[in-house]
């Protein structure tokens, strides 16, 4: 989940089968219910999954999911970058060796966690520069970049193009944060 509407959407097939969520957090659900029964949760997988959602039981899943909405979470919805690298923040924040953790999520992901972090900032750069409310100097301090320079040469390796051109090309090609 990586928006209020994907929570509610989730928090309402809860109440359709009669269970009570708790608390709604991006990638994670808490229920007043201990436990689901076999029907409910076959119910409720095959719904998610037709609202684009994973039900999630494995441990490793959870953990990328927790990596990837951490990342999110900072990315997209905090006013301010972490004050230490994205290596050490993520290892802090999920009780992990962020060794096993890069791992992990390379196994899984088919990219590093860096890429992964590399490719979300890009998409908050293309949303910034579409508002157009702001100039580069202050989208690259925002988004936690050293320079416009550096920015821009990460915003071309990623996109094709630069800043400036996807600015002024007037098309758009943004993709949905889950889907980044």
């Amino acid at each position: 989940m990586v928006c209020q509407r994907c929570k509610l959407a989730v928090e309402n097939e809860l109440s359709k089968l009669g269970l009570h969520p708790v608390k709604t957090e991006l990638g994670e659900v808490i229920i007043k219910e201990d436990i689901l029964n076999k029907g409910q949760e076959s119910i409720l997988s095959k719904n998610l999954k037709a609202l684009g959602f994973e039900l999630l039981d494995d441990k490793r899943k959870k953990i990328i999911e927790q990596i990837k909405t951490l990342i999110i979470n900072t990315i997209h919805y905090n006013d301010q970058q972490p004050q230490k690298n994205y290596s050490s923040f993520i290892a802090e924040k999920l009780h992990h060796d962020y060794s096993y953790l890069s791992k992990l999520f390379s196994e899984t992901e088919g990219i590093t966690i860096e890429q992964f972090i590399i490719n979300q900032r890009i998409e908050k750069v293309k949303e910034l520069l579409v508002y157009d409310e702001k100039n580069l100097s202050e989208i690259a301090y925002e988004t936690g970049y050293s320079s416009v320079a550096h920015l821009s040469a990460q915003f071309k390796k990623v996109t094709g193009q630069t800043p400036t051109v996807f600015k002024q090309s007037g098309i758009y090609h943004r993709k949905t944060l889950d889907n980044v």
